[in-house]
């Protein structure tokens, strides 16, 4: 049984036209160290290889790779809210506004979020490491759906994907000191940090209860993730996207 290069979160399945999904390190074309799906533009493998990896990837999932909205990303808190595929610099966040385009983010340890309002249509994807969670990128891009795309938090639903699990996102003293008590803990005196719950709190701070966790840890499970801890930073990028199908 060949490995799938797609995981779609079960919480959006029963919502028409949506599509969604994150990307494996399975069914590419790139070499190691990126071996295989390699999908990160600013990675030193072949762009001409990145960019079959992701007409792979875009064909099992059912959208043009031409249709995707993403950003290089400097994990800050800036959002993107668009109504026209692209590729910008500088966003953390992507919001789809319209129904076939398909916002995206890359990940490799970092936590992605994919948010979908079923009734207004509206969609986003967000990249938070530490730095982005701690600047509260996933409560400000809801916010942004609710107050300014008029969201209702009770139709929203949220899916926080595979990063970096509280086991090994081990961390200094500086940056456990940024964290709340309530997601972090001592380790044999080390500091380790759980990015999933920290975001799922800014999540329910908003009034989103719809949400699914994936148990999955990049580093754990790096047989089928891309980790830049556990490979040393030579390594792919996934890529996670959500968007509606144009009805």
């Amino acid at each position: 049984m060949t490995p799938k290069r797609v995981n779609r979160p079960a919480i959006f399945q029963s919502i028409p036209g949506l599509v969604a999904g994150v990307s494996t390190r399975h069914g590419g074309l790139s070499e190691t160290p990126f071996a295989s799906l390699n999908l990160g533009i600013h990675t030193d493998d072949s762009p001409e290889i990145i960019e079959k990896n992701l007409a792979l990837f875009c064909e099992d999932v059912g959208v043009s790779p031409s249709d995707l909205a993403r950003s290089y990303q400097v994990h800050g808190d800036k959002i993107w809210v668009t109504g026209r595929p692209g590729y910008q610099s500088g966003f953390d966040a992507m919001v789809s506004v319209e129904p076939g385009v398909f916002a995206g983010v890359s990940i490799a340890d970092c936590t992605p979020i994919l948010l979908a309002d079923p009734v207004t249509r509206v969609c986003a994807a967000i990249h938070a490491g530490w730095k982005g969670t701690v600047a509260g990128i996933v409560e400000k891009t809801a916010k942004r759906m609710i107050e300014n795309r008029g969201s209702n938090p009770a139709d929203m639903l949220a899916y926080i994907g595979p990063c970096i699990s509280l086991v090994h996102f081990e961390v200094g003293d500086e940056v456990a000191a940024q964290f709340a008590a309530e997601f972090k803990t001592r380790v044999n005196n080390k500091w380790h940090v759980n990015l999933k719950e920290a975001n799922a709190a800014q999540l329910r701070s908003v009034g989103i209860r719809q949400i699914e966790i994936d148990p999955a840890c990049t580093v754990e499970d790096n047989a089928d993730y891309f980790s830049h801890r556990k490979e040393k930073g030579v390594t792919g990028r996934m890529l996670a996207l959500i968007g509606f199908q144009i009805a």
